[in-house]
C-alpha cells in the first residue's frame, strides 16, 4: 500500500470515528435539554434505570474506556467530576453490575450530566484526532479472547453510548406520556 492510500485510510477512519462521537455529543445535549430533576430521576419501574443513571453511566464508560486506550487519567478524577457528582461509589465505578439500589443513588441535574460529557468528549476527540493505523491495531485489553484493540474498544464505546442514549430517550418518552 502506498503512503497516500494509507494516509487517506487513517484520515477517513478518524473522520468516521469523530462523526460518531459528535453525534453522541449532540444526543447527550438533546437528552439533557429541558430535563428537569423529576424527569432525570424518573424510573418507570423499581428495576429500571433513570435518565440520570443512563447518562452518567454512558459517560463513565466513554471516560473509562477512552482514557484507558489513550493512557491518560480519567476526566472523572482528573477534572474533579467525581467530587461534583458526590456519588457513594468507588472512583473506578462506571455502573456495570449496579443493583437497583445503586441505580437509585444516581441523582444529577441536566447541566452536570451535559458538562461532564462535554469534558469527556473533548478528551475523546483529542485521542481520535491523533489516531494512527498502528494505534488502532494496538491491543488495549488482554482480558478478552481475542484481545481488544483500540479500534474495537472505540466501536464498543460508540455502541454502548448509542444504546443508552436510546434508552434515555425511551424513559423520557414514558415520563412525558404520564
Amino acid at each position: 500500500m502506498n503512503g497516500d492510500t494509507g494516509n487517506r485510510d487513517i484520515d477517513a477512519t478518524r473522520s468516521v470515528l469523530r462523526d460518531h462521537f459528535e453525534r453522541i455529543r449532540e444526543l447527550v445535549e438533546s437528552a439533557t435539554a429541558g430535563l428537569t430533576t423529576e424527569m432525570s430521576d424518573y424510573r418507570p419501574g423499581p428495576q429500571a434505570n433513570s435518565i440520570a443513571w443512563l447518562l452518567w453511566h454512558l459517560t463513565r464508560v466513554q471516560d473509562d474506556h477512552v482514557s484507558g486506550a489513550a493512557g491518560v487519567e480519567q476526566v472523572w478524577t482528573a477534572h474533579g467530576w467525581r467530587d461534583r457528582f458526590a456519588l457513594p461509589f468507588h472512583a473506578d465505578d462506571i455502573g456495570y453490575g449496579h443493583t437497583d439500589e445503586q441505580v437509585g443513588l444516581v441523582h444529577a441535574d441536566a447541566r452536570l450530566l451535559a458538562d461532564y460529557h462535554a469534558d469527556v468528549h473533548r478528551v475523546t476527540l483529542g485521542y481520535v484526532d491523533g489516531l494512527t493505523a498502528d494505534e488502532l491495531d494496538r491491543i488495549v485489553d488482554r482480558r478478552w479472547d481475542p484481545p481488544v484493540t483500540a479500534a474495537v474498544r472505540l466501536v464498543s464505546v460508540i455502541g454502548d453510548c448509542l444504546q443508552h442514549l436510546g434508552q434515555a430517550a425511551y424513559v423520557r418518552g414514558l415520563f412525558e406520556a404520564e
